[in-house]
């Protein structure tokens, strides 16, 4: 049994979809808005917005919403962590990441990797970068 994160991205994610396809490579497998749902009207104005979508993320899914467009999205107590083998890889990821976000951890070597880093993308979820692990 997987666990699969589901991030609530309260009226970006059509932005969200389009900046990780861009920069991390996502995938789109599935994408359902509101007004498709059957026997469902949707409130005035979330017609168009993302009901589920489901991407895949460096071979891993990542199940995204709209959710109820509330304005109170909050990512909190988490991270979604992304390995590469290498450390140019690495690196394009965080910086992309970064942009428009905030880094909490600069991307450095460390005993563990030769680059570990953690960052809020400009949706608020945070990511922590692993590339080119250290092997015992």
């Amino acid at each position: 049994m997987a666990v699969t994160p589901y991030l609530f991205i309260d009226g970006r994610c059509d932005e969200a979809i389009e900046f990780y396809k861009k920069n991390l490579g996502a995938e789109v497998e599935m994408l359902m808005r509101y007004k498709d749902a059957p026997d469902h009207t949707p409130p005035a104005g979330m017609e168009n917005k993302v009901m589920h979508a489901c991407l895949t993320i460096n071979g891993a899914p990542v199940m995204m919403s709209d959710g109820h467009c509330t304005g109170k999205m909050s990512f909190s107590g988490f991270s979604l962590s992304l390995d590469y083998k290498d450390i140019a890889d690495g690196r394009k990821a965080f910086d992309a990441l970064a942009d428009g976000g905030q880094v909490t951890q600069p991307l450095i070597e460390t005993f563990f990797a030769k680059g570990f880093g953690m960052v809020a993308d400009r949706f608020g979820v945070g990511w922590m970068i692993l590339a080119a692990p250290k092997m015992p």
